[in-house]
């Protein structure tokens, strides 16, 4: 059982002793620390926070502990219920609400459950922010309102439907032109939201949706990190239904993976550069990726003339580059797209009429489409942390044992070879050190990762 503290918030699984694992206490006392974090920062008298969750079983629960906190504290709610992150991240600046709060694990399984933060821009806080409340849960100094200044709470169930209007709003979506191709599409949702959301605006594009784990009740039919493992039923659904491609997101529908028409996965990497390849071709500017995804983007940015560049891995470092180098489209390789021209966060929504507006006006088929980009491959491995290993050190010596090639520390390790690259990283989210390899095979990309694990575990004495 975990429980991780982090500057981009607390995760961690359900059930067991306070402090070890997400249990109600940590949740109140989490919730309590952003709350009296909110009212110092924000210098108002009256704070009004935006709260929505994912469909996994302990969200509800979770969800009335962090309301009834705000509430305690003096702070009205708006109350979404059921919602997705990308959704959340829209509403707080349409509400001109301080703050929000997503109650989410994204990819983790079920046992898992999460807060993550936002400020009042509807984007998740900096690493500053993320350690004075780290601070304050640590110190438990809080401060409740007397009973006639308690929050008040405001349900507002419609929020799905308004971001579904703000992304067929968007100039470079054309519903008319999607209409038009008459696509058929499976959508696996994974039991959570994404099975209300995707569907739903599907519909609204006139595209024909056959469903694969709608049904938001939060027992996810499979590991909910949509990798190609864990695919194997859209995999076949989109073969036996003729259908254009599938859809798949995670929990709180952040991410997005696409089924090409055989079957095939299209790779989670590859949905940022197909969406990419659209608004490029559209709209002059720039790009931004971290430092774990694939060399195509670069490539496909280079190709229109545009420049792109890398950021540490996280959403908030991505965003923060993004608006540095004034880049009109980023994300993060895991199939997470950030398109500013509708906010700075990572939404499957956005990126479902990205690419459905690319498939339409390039025709072909989706897997015709994987074809024409750069073919790289990618190798995503981790080692388990065992106590007392000094990652740190570990990282070091990875770093003076490869120091005659391009070596990247701003985010763990990155090793960047002329055919090929390895990144070595502790994950803010799991006990886990990630190594992530790209090449021109997979067999040499899965070759290199494992090749670097061994090395990992003789420096380490883990053999």
């Amino acid at each position: 059982m975990t429980l991780i503290k982090s500057i981009s918030g607390i995760r961690g699984t359900i059930g067991g002793k306070t402090n070890d694992n997400l249990t109600p206490l940590d949740a109140v006392k989490f919730a309590a620390a952003y709350g009296s974090w909110l009212k110092d920062y924000s210098k108002k008298e009256k704070l009004n926070v935006v709260i929505g969750r994912d469909a996994r079983l302990s969200g509800e629960m979770i969800q009335n502990l962090v309301v009834s906190t705000l509430v305690g504290l003096g702070i009205d709610v708006v109350d979404l219920g059921l919602s997705t992150t990308p959704t959340v991240e829209i509403a707080v600046p349409l509400e001109k609400a301080d703050g929000g709060i997503i109650l989410t694990a994204s990819h983790n399984p079920k046992q898992w459950n999460a807060l993550k933060l936002l400020n009042e821009r509807g984007e998740f806080l900096d690493a500053a922010q993320g350690a004075k409340i780290l601070e304050l849960a640590e110190k438990e100094d809080f401060d409740f309102a007397e009973v006639d200044d308690l929050g008040k709470i405001t349900t507002n169930d419609s929020y799905i439907d308004i971001h579904i209007d703000e992304v067929l709003e968007l100039p470079l979506v054309d519903a008319d032109v999607i209409r038009g191709k008459g696509f058929k599409v499976v959508v696996d949702g994974v039991n959570s939201t994404g099975g209300i959301a995707i569907p739903k605006l599907l519909q609204e594009l006139g595209v024909e949706v056959v469903k694969l784990y709608c049904d938001p009740t939060g027992h996810f039919p499979h590991n909910p990190e949509p990798l190609k493992e864990h695919l194997g039923d859209i995999c076949k659904k989109v073969v036996e239904e003729k259908a254009d491609f599938g859809i798949v997101v995670d929990p709180d529908v952040d991410r997005l993976a696409f089924i090409s028409n055989d079957g095939e996965m299209f790779g989670e990497e590859y949905t940022l550069v197909a969406c990419a390849d659209y608004v490029l071709g559209k709209t002059k500017g720039n790009t931004v990726s971290n430092l774990s995804s694939s060399r195509a983007l670069r490539d496909i940015t280079e190709k229109h003339g545009a420049t792109y560049e890398a950021a540490a891995v996280g959403e908030v470092n991505v965003v923060a580059k993004m608006k540095a180098s004034n880049a009109i489209i980023g994300g993060e390789g895991n199939g997470g797209i950030i398109y500013p021209e509708s906010h700075y966060g990572r939404d499957a929504l956005v990126g479902t009429a990205l690419f459905l507006m690319l498939m339409a006006e390039r025709g072909g088929t989706v897997a015709e489409l994987r074809a024409s980009y750069p073919s790289y491959f990618m190798g995503k491995k981790k080692i388990e942390l065992t106590p007392g290993l000094d990652v740190d050190a570990l990282l070091e010596a990875m770093h003076d044992k490869y120091k005659g090639e391009q070596v990247s520390t701003i985010d763990g390790v990155k090793i960047d070879f002329p055919e090929n690259w390895v990144h070595l990283r502790k994950s803010n989210t799991e006990p886990i050190i990630r190594i992530y390899t790209e090449a021109k095979s997979q067999k040499e990309a899965d070759a290199l990762a494992d090749r670097i694990i061994a090395e990992i575990k003789e420096v380490a004495g883990l053999n």
